[in-house]
């Protein structure tokens, strides 16, 4: 039996060692270390011996033989694994003389364009920007602001609600709050710009996010001719000199009086068309004298102090410009929509 094992061994180690591919040292492991190899085989005619002596001595060779075998196979495949991955390398040897491929450029979102555009012209005539947390508390999101519970224009804003009493912001105008609290009673001309969020229907014209920015103006004296002669000044620089501007009595709970601003249609020159609905003019944004109460909320005296506060949507601003029919494709991340305003 001992010579067996010896053959056994010999002829392993010499096949093995003739391997030269993975595939032949599968064939190998087959032939020699599988449950049907002739590593078991000689197992099982071992088991058969009755002289107890030869059984052990012939068990004492056969066990450390099979451990031999699989050590030496594993390094085997090693072996093999390395010079086939140093061929591979070696054919597929990389040109480092060729004109690499360049990276694609990025660019700005027409949404940040237009934000940046915007906030410029505004930064220009004296407004410094002032950035507010996109949580806010429902005192500051809608009490502070003259929308106590209850109040009829909370209906006209759907709120996602953080806690019983922490908001996402509906609008920038809680930053109007805090500035006032934190510089009063300074003269301010603050801009807020942001994200603000609705808990709406996500349609061609409505988004549960989308971006404001928010203008506050405080001091002694101001009146809507202040108003009005600031948003003149921001519609030729933003829509062009030759574009003309209305002003139109609306209704908001922090501002009175109240005004939404309409411009000429720049489809139809103001002849009316279907993107105007046939009026002759487009919405803008929403403006208004600083409520007495937002005031006093915010720390100045409305006996002497007076303000007036604006808010538009970049979406608009953007969808406008560009005749956008839908504000969807701003977050549809579709690169052929977006590759337009490179």
């Amino acid at each position: 039996m001992l010579e067996q094992i010896s053959e056994l061994k010999t002829k392993a180690l010499e096949e093995l060692e003739a391997s030269s591919s993975m595939e032949n040292l599968d064939e190998w492991q087959n032939r020699y270390l599988s449950r049907k190899g002739q590593v078991k085989l000689l197992l099982k005619e071992i088991g058969k011996l009755e002289d107890p002596q030869e059984k052990k001595s012939a068990y004492g060779e056969i066990n450390p033989l099979s451990k031999e075998l699989e050590r030496l196979l594993e390094e085997r495949k090693d072996s093999i694994q390395k010079a086939e991955l140093d061929a591979r390398i070696a054919a597929e040897q990389v040109d480092t003389s060729l004109p690499g491929t360049a990276a694609a450029a990025g660019s700005m979102h027409p949404i940040n364009t237009v934000l940046e555009e915007v906030c410029g012209i505004f930064e220009r005539m004296g407004f410094q920007i002032w950035e507010s947390p996109h949580v806010e508390t429902d005192e500051n999101n809608f009490e502070m602001l003259n929308i106590p519970p209850h109040h009829p224009a909370r209906d006209m804003q759907d709120t996602f609600y953080v806690s019983e009493d922490m908001v996402l912001r509906t609008h920038t105008s809680p930053g109007q709050v805090r500035a006032m609290r934190t510089l009063a009673p300074e003269p301010i001309r603050v801009l807020l710009p942001g994200t603000v969020y609705r808990n709406e229907q996500i349609t061609r014209r409505s988004e549960i996010q989308f971006n404001q920015v928010e203008g506050l103006a405080v001091g002694t004296n101001i009146t809507m001719a202040d108003l009005k002669g600031v948003l003149e000044e921001f519609v030729h620089q933003f829509f062009g000199p030759g574009r003309r501007m209305v002003l139109r009595g609306s209704y908001f709970p922090f501002t009175e009086p109240s005004v939404e601003v309409d411009i000429d249609c720049n489809l139809c020159g103001g002849d009316g068309c279907g993107v105007c609905k046939y009026t002759g003019w487009l919405e803008i944004l929403g403006a208004g004298v600083v409520h007495p109460t937002v005031l006093g909320n915010g720390g100045y005296d409305p006996e002497v102090h007076s303000g007036f506060a604006f808010g538009l949507g970049i979406e608009r601003m953007v969808m406008l410009r560009h005749g956008i029919n839908d504000i969807r494709h701003f977050y549809a991340g579709n690169l052929r929509f977006l590759e337009q305003f490179d």
